[in-house]
């Protein structure tokens, strides 16, 4: 079970790195190109491409799901556009220090929204390893804050859809479903993509686009967009399978953690200065994720233990009940070790 538990981190892992990464590069794409539908079109038609070149390849097998299950992957696949829409679009709108410290309270979304309507409790070690995540963002965000009422409303929303985005995903892979993170992209991308299209046409983002092609699009940029939309489609298939091996709360910690991060790096990319405030932020958030982590995996691995107690202890009762019988039965001896 251990094991299982390091796999899932690994991947977990790799989910960390590759959202890092994206959120940066969108950051400095978005700075050039600055049309959020189109690029998230752009990671919608890599996702199609790509999977269906796996699929071709047999490296996975789609489910058969019926009328019920479709229409559940359609209204999926809309917030799934959204998500990753709202959360571009925010960013032309606010400072990415506003952006981190909003995204930060995504955890208190998740949990908040899986009580009132999953019904589940969490214990009171993962409420407590919470507050230093959030509040640590804040500290390192602090005195950096530029937005928009726009914007501010559309990064709140987009941090409540991350949330439920992220407890879906875990819902439809974990829950009765059961897809497989390959099969869900496959399912999830080309509808997304058909969705981005019609929004960018809606607001006149398409006629902009076409006139910037004309003018300004040039063999760096595009091989910079194509590079751009194969890392979200190599993050989407590692963020489905690690939300399916860990749990949707700890990828939205585990966000949180990237975000402090990104501020990091944003030093040398965006001349961001970091203050002894947003040191002892970013040092806290640290400090918490390593935490949760610390806690979630003890949860994990004290469960597993509980789950294997009542079949060994069933084993022994029986080794019991033999041993007993064979001091009464010394002819059938060999028979009854078969048995154990």
């Amino acid at each position: 079970m251990a094991s299982k538990i390091d796999y899932g981190y690994m991947w977990l892992g790799l989910y960390f790195i590759l959202n890092l990464s994206l959120t940066l590069y969108n950051k400095i794409i978005l700075n050039n190109f600055k049309f959020p539908y189109t690029l998230t079109a752009i990671h919608t038609l890599c996702g199609t491409i790509g999977c269906y070149i796996l699929y071709l390849m047999g490296v996975f097998t789609p489910a058969k799901l019926g009328d019920r299950e479709n229409i559940i992957m359609v209204m999926f696949s809309v917030l799934y556009t959204i998500n990753i829409a709202i959360s571009n679009v925010s960013l032309n709108l606010v400072s990415v220090p506003f952006h981190q410290v909003v995204r930060a309270m995504t955890p208190v979304f998740t949990v908040i929204i899986s009580i009132l309507f999953l019904r589940k409790s969490y214990p009171n070690q993962i409420y407590l390893s919470l507050m230093p995540v959030v509040l640590g963002v804040g500290f390192a965000t602090r005195d950096e804050y530029s937005f928009t009422y726009m914007g501010f409303f559309l990064t709140v929303l987009g941090a409540v859809l991350a949330s439920v985005k992220t407890i879906v995903t875990n819902r439809v892979q974990v829950g009765r479903l059961k897809l497989n993170p390959l099969d869900l992209l496959f399912r999830m991308s080309p509808l997304a993509f058909i969705q981005c299209i019609v929004y960018a046409y809606a607001t006149g983002e398409l006629q902009s686009v076409n006139e910037f092609a004309g003018e300004n699009m040039t063999m760096r940029l595009a091989s910079g967009l194509l590079l751009n939309g194969l890392i979200a489609f190599a993050l989407n298939i590692v963020s489905f399978t690690a939300n399916k091996k860990t749990s949707a709360l700890t990828m939205t910690v585990a966000g949180n953690v990237k975000q402090v991060l990104s501020i990091v790096l944003s030093v040398v990319l965006f001349d961001y200065i970091i203050t002894a405030t947003n040191s002892f932020g970013i040092i806290l958030t640290l400090v918490g994720g390593a935490w949760y982590g610390h806690v979630e995996l003890s949860l994990k691995r004290n469960a597993a233990q509980q789950s294997v107690l009542p079949t060994t202890t069933h084993i022994r009762d029986d080794k019991y009940e033999q041993n007993a019988s064979l001091l009464h039965e010394s002819h059938s001896m060999s028979e009854k070790r078969d048995v154990v």
